[in-house]
């Protein structure tokens, strides 16, 4: 399903989206009517809305918007897309309008199996804002995945690493948690992690994963899934830790959307 500001979009204005490809987002999963980190999800669209487009968001319209199309009594992923159908390619500097356009998708069952990644060279633009234009880290995924891997683990010319594809990393060593201090999209899934549990945040280079004890990924798609193997060198599968991280997420209860 598919509304812009609560009606049918419009062929012109998916088409706006589509060839101008300028706008950020935040996908929630929503179970029962209740998201994880709605408050971090707001903030991130507020914050996003200021950067990509100077102007502030409605948020209360927001999730007005967002409840129309919410399951009620399933799990669903709930995206929130803000862009503007004014914008084209050679008028972006145009002062904006920014537009809600809300989409839904099925939840997929939890937990997934754990997956291999590949490392590849790759920094996006603006790393802190979650933006529609994914094309280098889509790029990066089907290059891994054509090659036998499930996603890219994208490190800088260092080979310091900093995320995945759509996800963030987060390691394990002696028990304690590691997050990446490189520069990514912090998202929601991390950020209650942090808060849930204790953890630290340094610099891990792709050189350091043999001596680590074991990798996850996190977003609210995956929720907590297990790293087996980082380029040719094998993870766990399963540890105690990720196992705990992952009940720790299960566990919030989520605020009514």
């Amino acid at each position: 399903m598919a509304e812009l500001n609560g009606t049918p979009i419009a062929l012109d204005s998916l088409q706006a989206l589509a060839l101008t490809n300028y706008g950020h987002f935040t996908s929630m999963r929503v179970e029962h009517g209740r998201v994880r980190g709605l408050a971090l999800h707001m903030a991130r669209l507020a914050r996003d809305c200021q950067a990509v487009f100077d102007t502030e968001l409605d948020l209360d319209r927001v999730r007005e918007l967002a409840r129309r199309l919410a399951p009620t009594d399933s799990a669903g992923v709930v995206r929130v897309t803000i862009f503007d159908p004014a914008l084209d390619l050679g008028h972006v500097g145009s002062d904006a309008q920014p537009q809600v356009l809300v989409t839904t998708r099925p939840a997929g069952p939890l937990p997934l199996p754990p997956m291999r990644v590949q490392s590849v060279v790759y920094t996006r633009d603006m790393p802190s804002v979650k933006s529609v234009g994914l094309f280098g880290s889509l790029r990066h995924r089907r290059t891994a995945q054509r090659a036998g891997f499930d996603d890219a683990l994208f490190v800088d010319a260092g080979a310091i690493i900093s995320e995945g594809g759509t996800w963030n990393v987060g390691f394990v060593k002696d028990g304690e948690v590691i997050w990446p201090d490189a520069d990514c999209l912090v998202g929601t899934t991390m950020e209650l992690l942090r808060e849930a549990h204790p953890s630290t945040t340094r610099t891990v280079r792709l050189a350091d994963v043999a001596s680590l004890d074991a990798a996850f990924a996190t977003n609210i798609g995956i929720g907590v899934r297990a790293i087996g193997a980082v380029d040719e060198h094998a993870l766990p599968s399963r540890h105690p830790v990720v196992e705990q991280l992952r009940k720790e997420y299960d566990e919030l209860p989520g605020d009514l959307l």
